[in-house]
Parts: structure tokens; C-alpha cells; sequence
């Protein structure tokens, strides 16, 4: 047997968006990042109600996803307008391709813990907001440890528990108040004995009398009714008239109902939490004249969806956010520890991991379940040998020549997805690895476009003599540092811009690029230059030696705050990740070096969302370029047009799809509903010039020189907006 065919294999459970379909996917170990940890895991288990959702609408047919998420269909429509038919069913197909981690609850032994992981360590019992996988990589806030007294099977339901938690956490109850719980799946069941540990009396409403039973033996009263009179009338004599405290409403339907049910059943200033998913369409009457508060509650608690607290692991001081998601976790286990929170009710199935296809069955078909559990063989020989971050795949044959550049690939997101990986298959590469950080989408992109690896590990890419082209694609921050190893390793580098998000991390590609002169060539992915208006473009450019006038207006649309590209220390910021672009192509067109800039912030609103950059750059031989990037416009208008003027003529680029020119003799306006950016043109270009030996097709100094005018916008930006001189730069 091979050495890679000996190799163990770690299987992840993943979902195909067209179909519906489960797989248990082989996928490579995680790798070990700070502030995060490996987990061998032990039990997750699947979500009836959660899970279930997310599987039936996988399933459904194209019109039937249509339908429930007409907003997707308005972006859909969007795009129609901005980049064409053909590019928006090409996005539109891939994402129904894609594959999606399942799950999200689940306990295990740590195997490995990163940096700043705090106080987790390898053979500690954890539960955790991991995928259904044999190993997790999980940020140590969505991790606690489980106490002894605690048994896997209940700590599996920890993060579920801490749903409810949150939940009841938001209602504020008070020893004796009457709450009132609709809807009883797993979380609707956890948040009965919560509010029970708090001592409150409990009356619940589920239409299923199997689930009703399991509320009664949690110690609630329990009604099967649906209408709401009948509804009302319980609540009623529950409360003995007197209305309700809290109702707390963890079903999943779009009916109205449960809401203005809730809203009649309540007391004067009664309090509604809607932990679930139901209508909205709420009735003013129903929560004015008895000043109801309602409040939706986020999950497991105070940082969720923050990624400085998830992923950053940037706690918040327990003064003044006493109960965090982790924080939450850990209560749960605390009450499971003490006797006050039962799992082993909840559990209705249970299945080895090699059969979660049959549990999928299961949780759609016909027959009922409630918390369906899945079982891994995870005992610490069987979690060190699948610490395995190499998975070979099928090695395609005849899909390149013996003389084609050998690439790797490190970073399989968005812009990999659509843009590079479809280039590197029209040039002809061998695509032999990919790199990522061991999402299962990278095993279908793998599989897709025929890599022969997939790993987790750089040293398998740096070390095999085979490649000789790495393809960089991460998230900013990574870029030089990625740059520079494979430099050193005497790889071609293409990578996606920027080329560093500051100019330290500049310097240092630099001094990597100069240590071998005569070695690897460095390309920095400005596609836009090798567009095919822009090469028209540039080809009537050179006939004139007078100085030009560059108009350059980017309709960059609004991002979320959140948004890593926003991050100083991950995405660098939007004029460092996306002014660059339009620096470069300006300093391609004018074909001068830049001795003087101006920059000023172009506020979007009052509330100071200041993405956006008006820069001004003149040139040495006169030629002067605005640069206009916007980010408060709408996105009907597309999202760039470049204006050139020269010597009496003008050419007029509308968002690369037409080119329109006034005064040149013999051109006709170019171009038509498609949009072309230059994406497989920038990497041909590249790729032939490692087959050829030619030098790179964008030279070294300009990217350093071009680089070095963006990091000065973005100070001046930030600072005063006054003008600055460079010094000049030659190759």
C-alpha cells in the first residue's frame, strides 16, 4: 500500500445546496490556529429543528428556493444588470453546487490547542459549537469544559442548552412568575427546566402529544391544542385570570399566531422572547394597550456573530457583560453538573457516525424524532492518527501538457471560486494542491477542477518539487508572509492583491524578491490591466506622448461594519484592499511615475462610515487621475466608469462591458452586455511567462511604487488630505 493510501482518513458530514444531498466527506485536519482548538469529538447532535429547516429548503427545487428567499432573487436580478446573463448564471450555478458544514453541537477531547488558547489543553473534556466532523476546529469561546459529573450525552446538548438559556436569560423571570412556553423541540424542552431551576411554574403548548409527554415529565403543564381560544382559555386558568408573566416562543412556522396568541395570554407589561422563528406581522393593539415588551433573542448570548469575540477571542469584562456566550455554556453545564438540566429525555435516535446519511432520513421523513444523536469513535489513538492534513485525490488525466506550470493554490474563497480557479483551467495548469483552512466547499472545488491534493499543511506545497507556481489567495493580512515562504522555497508567487497591508510587510516581499534576482518571478493580480477594452485602451494611448486626464469613479456599495476587509489587521482596510486596483491601472494607462497626491475622505453618512476616498495623483509627464471610491451609491448604476482624455480625443469605459471613443480615427466603440475584468487574461499572461521564461508581465517596481502611493492615500485619507510629494522610483 501506498504511503498516501495508508494514510487515515477524517470525514466531515456536509450538505450539497442543489440537492439536498448528505455526504461524509474526507476532508483534511484543521490545522492549529491561535486561539482556537482541535477536537476529537465524541457525540454532536443533530438539531431537529434547526437542521431540519436548513435540509428540506437544501432539497427543494430551484423555484421553491425562489420563493423563500426573494431577496437572493432581487441580488440575482442585480447582477443580471451589472455583469451580465452568462457571469450571473455562472455565480448563480455555483453557489447551488456548494457544499455546507452540518452542525453545531457537539463535545469532545481536545487534541491540540493553539496559542493564546487560554486555559484549554490536549485530553480536556469540552463542549463546543463544532460541525458534525471527527476533529473541530474550534475558537476557544465557543468551547467550555465539561464537569466530570457530566456525561458526553448530556454535554452534547450544551450549546443547544445555552439557546434556551440566552432565551430565558432576556425574560428575567422571578421565583413564582407563570411563563409560558409554545412550541416544544429540543430548545422549547431546555427551556422548560430552566425556568423551572429559576422557580417558575410552566405551562407549555405543542401540537405533538409525544413531546407533550416529555414536557409533563420536565415538570410542566403541558396543552396538545392549537386554536387559540382553546389556547387562551389554558393560559387563562393557569394563571387563574390574571395573565402570564413571560411567554417565551420557541417553534419554527410562519403563522402569525403563536404572536398574537402571546400577546393576548400576557398580563399588563408582560414580557415576550422569541427564541424560534414565526410571523411577524404583529397587531399594535395586542402590545399597546398592555405595554407588552418584546425582544428577539441571538443565539447562545453576548457575542455571537461578533468576530472579535469569536474568532478574535476578545472577551468582554464579565463586569460589565456578565453572561457571554461561553459564559453561557458553561452555566448549562453547571446546572446538568447539579441535576437541574436533563438530556437522556430529549435523545429519540441514535447512530454511529458512518450512518448520519440514515439519520438525515430520518430527521425529514415521516417518522417523528426529537434529538438525534451521533456517536464517533474518538479514543486518543484513533484522534492522533487522524491528525492527517494531506487528502490525495484522483489524479485527472490529460487535462494539461508535461510542460504547463504546476500550481498550488492557497485560499479557495469567493474570488478563488469564480475567478482564478476558472483561469487556471483555461490556461492549462496542472493544478496539483489546494490550500485552505479546511472548509468542505475546498473539497468540492478540489474535486471540481481536478487538483490532485488537498491540504492544511503550507510544507506540503513549499517542500514538493513538482510545484513551481503558488497561487495566493488569502485573506490580506496573509499575503506577504505567504509571499516570502514561497519566495524563499524558490516558488513562482502569484497573489492576489494587495501585495501587503503595510509597508513593513512590503519591505519584506521586497527584500525576499531581491535575495534571488535571476529566481521566482512575483505577480500581483491587477487583472483590470489585461482587460480587453483596456488593452484597446492602452494601445490608442500610445500614440499620443501628450499628458493625459483620467476621471476614475468606483461605485464600491456599502460593506457591514463587521466585514474583514474592514479590519486594520486582517483585510487592511478598503483603500488598501481595493484602491489599489484602480492606482495601478491608472499608473498602467498614464505610463509615468507618480511625484504628487491628494486624498480626501468621502463620507458616506452623518454617521461616519468614511469608506470611501477621492484621491488625486499627478504624474511626471502631467498626466493628472481622480479617483473617485464611492461606497453611497446604488447599484443599478454598475460599479466603475473610467473617463480618459488626451490630446483633444476621449475614450469613456463603462464597468468594463463597452468602451466609447471620440476623436480617435478608425475606432469604433467596442464591446457589449459582458463584462470583462481580465481575470483568465491576467493569468495566462502570467502562467505563459513562467513556460516562456520571459520576465513577469507587470514589472516588480512598478507594484512597489504603485503600492507605495496607496499606503499614502490612506494616510491622507485618515490625516489631513493636504498634498504630499513621492520620490521617485526606478526599476
Amino acid at each position: 500500500m501506498s504511503g498516501d493510501a495508508a494514510r487515515p482518513r477524517m470525514r466531515q458530514l456536509i450538505q450539497k445546496f442543489g440537492t439536498g444531498g448528505i455526504e461524509l466527506a474526507e476532508v483534511p485536519c484543521p490545522p492549529v490556529k491561535p486561539g482556537y482548538v482541535l477536537v476529537a469529538t465524541r457525540r454532536s447532535i443533530i438539531s431537529s429543528g434547526t437542521e431540519r429547516s436548513i435540509t428540506e429548503f437544501a432539497g427543494a427545487g430551484l423555484i421553491s428556493k425562489a420563493r423563500q428567499r426573494p431577496g437572493q432573487v432581487k441580488a440575482v436580478v442585480e447582477r443580471v444588470r451589472s455583469q451580465g446573463v452568462i457571469k450571473t448564471v455562472r455565480a448563480v450555478k455555483d453557489r447551488l453546487e456548494r457544499w455546507y458544514p452540518l452542525g453545531y453541537c457537539n463535545i469532545g477531547t481536545v487534541i491540540a490547542a493553539g496559542s493564546e488558547a487560554g486555559e484549554f489543553a490536549p485530553g480536556m473534556r469540552v463542549a463546543c459549537n463544532g460541525f458534525h466532523s471527527e476533529i473541530v476546529s474550534v475558537p476557544k469561546h465557543l468551547c467550555a469544559e465539561v464537569p466530570p459529573e457530566v456525561d458526553d450525552d448530556s454535554a452534547a446538548f450544551t450549546v443547544l442548552g445555552s439557546i434556551a438559556l440566552q432565551g430565558v436569560r432576556l425574560a428575567a423571570p422571578t421565583l413564582g412568575e407563570r411563563f409560558v412556553v409554545i412550541g416544544l423541540g429540543l430548545v422549547g424542552l431546555l427551556t422548560i427546566q430552566i425556568l423551572r431551576a429559576n422557580g417558575c411554574k410552566v405551562l407549555a403548548f405543542d401540537p405533538s402529544e409525544a413531546r407533550a409527554g416529555i414536557g409533563r415529565q420536565l415538570g410542566a403543564e403541558v396543552v396538545t391544542a392549537t386554536d387559540g381560544e382553546t389556547i387562551l382559555q389554558a393560559a387563562s386558568e393557569f394563571t387563574r385570570g390574571d395573565g402570564v408573566d413571560s411567554v417565551l416562543i420557541t417553534a419554527a412556522t410562519e403563522s402569525d399566531e403563536p404572536m398574537h396568541n402571546a400577546a393576548q395570554m400576557c398580563r399588563k407589561r408582560g414580557r415576550i422572547v422569541l427564541v424560534g422563528v414565526t410571523g411577524l406581522n404583529l397587531q399594535r393593539r395586542d402590545f399597546y394597550e398592555k405595554e407588552l415588551s418584546f425582544q428577539v433573542s441571538c443565539s447562545y448570548g453576548p457575542g455571537r456573530y461578533d468576530s472579535n469575540y469569536e474568532d478574535r477571542g476578545e472577551d468582554y469584562p464579565p463586569g460589565f457583560v456578565r453572561w457571554t456566550e461561553q459564559r453561557n455554556f458553561t452555566a448549562v453545564l453547571d446546572l446538568m453538573a447539579s441535576g437541574g438540566l436533563k438530556a437522556e429525555p430529549l435523545i429519540s435516535h441514535r447512530f454511529a457516525f458512518d450512518n448520519a446519511d440514515q439519520a438525515y432520513d430520518l430527521l425529514v421523513g415521516g417518522e417523528g424524532s426529537l434529538g438525534i444523536m451521533l456517536e464517533y469513535e474518538a479514543d486518543k489513538t484513533a484522534a492522533n492518527a487522524l491528525q492527517n492534513r494531506t487528502v490525495t485525490l484522483s489524479k485527472p488525466a490529460g487535462r494539461y501538457s508535461s510542460t504547463a506550470p504546476c500550481v498550488a493554490l492557497i485560499g479557495a474563497g469567493n474570488y478563488a471560486a469564480y475567478a482564478l480557479l476558472p483561469a487556471l483551467q483555461q490556461a492549462g495548469a496542472r493544478l496539483h494542491t489546494v490550500m485552505s483552512g479546511g472548509r468542505p466547499e475546498t473539497v468540492k472545488l478540489a474535486k471540481k477542477y481536478g487538483f490532485e491534493r488537498l491540504t492544511t499543511d503550507l510544507d506540503e506545497i513549499l517542500t514538493n518539487a513538482d510545484i513551481n507556481c503558488v497561487v495566493i489567495a488569502t485573506r490580506h493580512a496573509n499575503h506577504a508572509d505567504l509571499a516570502c515562504q514561497a519566495l524563499k522555497a524558490g516558488k513562482n508567487v502569484f497573489l492576489e492583491k494587495p501585495i501587503a497591508i503595510s509597508r513593513e510587510e512590503m519591505h519584506a516581499v521586497e527584500e525576499a524578491h531581491a535575495a534571488a534576482p535571476d529566481g521566482p518571478r512575483l505577480m500581483v493580480g491587477y487583472n483590470r490591466r489585461f482587460a480587453p477594452l483596456i488593452v484597446k485602451a492602452k494601445a490608442l494611448l500610445q500614440s499620443s506622448r501628450e499628458a493625459k486626464s483620467l476621471i476614475y469613479t468606483v461605485n464600491a456599495g456599502h460593506v457591514p461594519e463587521n466585514h474583514w476587509t474592514l479590519a486594520a489587521d486582517i483585510g487592511g482596510g478598503r483603500i488598501i484592499g481595493e484602491v489599489c486596483h484602480f492606482v495601478d491601472l491608472a499608473c498602467h494607462l498614464v505610463d509615468a511615475e507618480i511625484v504628487s497626491l491628494q486624498a480626501l475622505p468621502a463620507r458616506a453618512t452623518a454617521a461616519g462610515d468614511d469608506d470611501g476616498v477621492s484621491a488625486a495623483l499627478q504624474f511626471a509627464d502631467g498626466s493628472i487621475a481622480a479617483i473617485h471610491y464611492l461606497t453611497n451609491g446604488h447599484s443599478a448604476i454598475g460599479k466603475e466608469r473610467l473617463e480618459i482624455h488626451c490630446a483633444g480625443r476621449s475614450l469613456m469605459l463603462d464597468d468594463f462591458k463597452s468602451l466609447e471613443g471620440h476623436g480617435w480615427q478608425g475606432f469604433q466603440n467596442l464591446g457589449g452586455k459582458t463584462q470583462d475584468k481580465g481575470n483568465a487574461a491576467c493569468m495566462n499572461a502570467f502562467l505563459r511567462c513562467l513556460s516562456t521564461g520571459d520576465a513577469s508581465p507587470i514589472p516588480f517596481a512598478q507594484l512597489i511604487s504603485s503600492m507605495e502611493a496607496v499606503f499614502r492615500i490612506d494616510e491622507l485619507k485618515r490625516w489631513s488630505g493636504e498634498a504630499i510629494e513621492l520620490e521617485p522610483k526606478h526599476e
